[in-house]
Formats: C-alpha cells, structure tokens, sequence
C-alpha cells in the first residue's frame, strides 16, 4: 500500500518549520491556538494542489498573505513524500509567493531517487512559468503544447505519467477533512435524505442515512459491525429501521428497548448523533487514503471515548488517520507512538514532536497517558 511517510511545512501561519513522520495513526494535542487545525490544514491545501483546486482552496482560507506566518516568512513550501515498496521514496514539493493578494508557484518539483541514474529522477520540474514534465514518449522533460494555468500545480495538470506518480496524484487529491458534525435543528443529519447509491455517510452527515441503508443491502457483515458497536456503546439501543417517508425519500430510526415506538433522527442528542457519524464513516470501505478529523470527541460522553480509539486504530488499517483533539480524557486511551504533541516555542512558532520521542517511560510507570499531559510533562498546555 502506497502512504504518505513524512510532511515538511515552512511558512504556514505559525508552522514555520515543520518537518514530521506520518504514521497510519495519529492524533495531534495541544493548546488551543497551536496550530493543530493548521496541520490538517495543510493537507487540506495539498488535496486541493492535486486537484486542480488550489486557487479556489487558498481563496476559503483567505488568500496567500494572510496565511505566512507573520514577519517570519515571505514564502510558503509543503513537501510529502510517499513510501513505495521496494524503491526509494516519491518527493513532492510545491513552493508558493504572494503575488499582489494572489499567489504564484514559484517552484514545483516531483522526483525519485533511482538506481543508474544521476540525481533525483523528475516527472515534474517547474520554475515560476517554466513548466516542464517527464513525457514517457519522447523519454525526457518537455514544456506543455497546451494551455497551463498558472494558478493550479503542474500535479493537478499534466498528463497522466508512471503508476507511482499518479497513486501520490490520488492519494492527495482524494485527502478529506471532517469537521464537528452540524447537529442544529435543520441540519442534514436530522431530516429525511435522498435514496441513493452512497458509498460515505457525507461531511455534514448529507448522506448517512442513504448510506447505511445501502450497506444494510450491500454488506450485511459490515453493517452488523456498526449495530453492534451501537449496542455496546448504547445499552438500550436495539436496531436500526429505514422508513420511506415520500418518493424517493428515507429516514431513519433508532430503535430504543424502553418505548414502543422508535426515535428519529431529530429527536436524539447531540452526542448520540455524533457518535452513530463517526461509527459510519470510520466503518466505510471507502474511506479516502488520508482522513482528518477535527474534535471528534465533541459531545460525546467520556465511556465512549475508548471505544472511538478502538474504532480508529481498526480504520487506520484502511486510511492513514489524522486526528485533532482537545481532549485529555481522549488522550487516556491512546499510545505515546500514536500521539503528536503541539507546543509553541519561543518565537511564537509551532513545535510538533512524537510523545513516543519525548522520554515519558519513567512517567508512565505511575500515571496514565493523559495524567503525564495534564502534569505538563509532554508540552502542548496552555
């Protein structure tokens, strides 16, 4: 399986420099304001490189500018690498300057180390508007004979080139963010949705309902999966039912052992709404390569919290899983070699280490993970 190995960040808001292994699971704590979001973030801006929607991406979080980290760089530089069995590694690096309240890609690279060959192999090596991509035909770099946009990446715009290239093209482009789940009185998850073919209960929970009714008929074993995680987390909690509701339309019960009559989607808590999402989604076979959550732990009682690390490192089987959280209850259940603690130095500029580097085994001896975080011992308080 190709994945992400490691991510170097310089220049974005106050991640001035950081470089950092990516593993299978990670979960990223700290303080309010150090840069957590910022991480995820990052691979936000990465996906939207990969998919030609860098522009419109740079546009949401408020332009070039206002995103460098301030009066501490005029530039902004991501590079990933991608882990490939049996060869070196895929680098991809992307610079990016302001340019008036715009941008400009200053420099993009895309190479490969390899054998019998001098230096890095380029598929990608563009300077400013000097675009030049490795064309498998005539065996060499060539500028483009077509129109190139020079606010998207040369990623996102040449021709399809080696397998391996097009798996880091994908693995980045297909990258997902997930955010607190919107539970307010008219949000998506309470009202009646569309019958459709859904492969992911959707950002907002649009598709939950579509989505675990298919998986009801698609993959029974996997389906049972998420009714018995329901059932040990909700004791009285019995069976879920898909009641259409008009043409074309379901919604969806949760069956409750204590009334005779079922509950819909609007009619349960907050936490219950949040958690039956995020068992959805961290169930899905079709989970992207990379998947970030934001505060998954928000509303949800702390007996469940367990139970969600569990569910994550059975997910982070399937996708490489990013988490941020506030949470030191949530912190309790996890291991130091899945945990990365955010601090801020000196300078005002974010710190990101592995717990698993920062000498905690004397600690752990005595006090739990997130006893050793609440002491200050690991950094990332307050």
């Amino acid at each position: 399986m190709y994945k992400i190995n490691r991510v170097r960040i310089s220049g974005f808001r106050r991640l001035r420099k950081i470089d950092l292994t990516v593993k299978p699971f990670m979960v990223l704590i700290g303080a309010n304001g150090v840069g957590k979001t910022s991480l995820l973030d990052v691979f936000a801006l990465l996906s939207a490189s990969a998919s030609g929607k860098l522009n419109s991406a740079l546009s949401e979080l408020g332009g070039l500018p206002s995103l460098l980290t301030r009066g501490k760089s005029e530039e902004l530089s991501l590079m990933v690498d991608m882990e490939v069995p049996g060869y070196q590694p895929l680098e991809y690096e992307v610079h990016l300057g302001p340019k008036g309240t715009g941008h400009s890609i200053s420099r993009e690279i895309l190479s490969q180390m390899r054998e019998k060959h001098k230096g890095p192999f380029k598929h990608i090596d563009s300077s400013d508007r000097d675009i030049r991509y490795y064309e498998i035909d005539k065996y060499e770099l060539v500028r483009p004979n077509w129109e190139h946009n020079p606010m998207e990446t040369s990623l996102s715009q040449v021709p399809k080139m080696f397998r391996q290239p097009e798996e880091l093209r994908r693995i980045l482009a297909t990258a997902t963010q997930y955010h607190v789940l919107d539970v307010s009185p008219r949000a998506p998850v309470k009202l009646p949705q569309q019958m459709k073919p859904a492969l992911l209960p959707g950002s907002d929970g649009e598709d939950l309902v579509p989505y675990l009714y298919y998986l009801r008929e698609s993959d029974k074993d996997r389906f049972a999966a998420i009714v018995d995680t329901l059932k040990v987390a909700f004791r009285d909690f019995e069976a879920l039912s898909f009641p259409p509701v008009a043409a074309g339309m379901l919604a969806m019960t949760w069956k409750d052992k204590n009334f005779e009559k079922p509950l819909y989607m609007n009619e349960l808590s907050e936490g219950t709404l949040r958690f039956l999402w995020l068992v959805s989604l961290l169930q899905s076979p079709s989970l992207s390569t990379i998947t970030m959550i934001d505060e998954p732990e928000v509303s949800l009682h702390p007996e469940l919290l367990s139970l969600l690390a569990d569910l994550m490192r059975e997910a982070a089987k399937r996708t490489q899983l990013i988490v941020a959280t506030h949470s030191d209850r949530f912190i309790r259940f996890l291991q130091p070699e899945e945990v990365v603690v955010m601090d801020i130095d000196e300078d005002g500029c974010t710190m990101a280490n592995w717990a698993k580097s920062l000498d905690l085994e004397a600690w752990l001896e005595e006090y739990s993970l997130d006893e050793v975080w609440r002491m200050g011992r690991m950094g990332g308080r307050s």
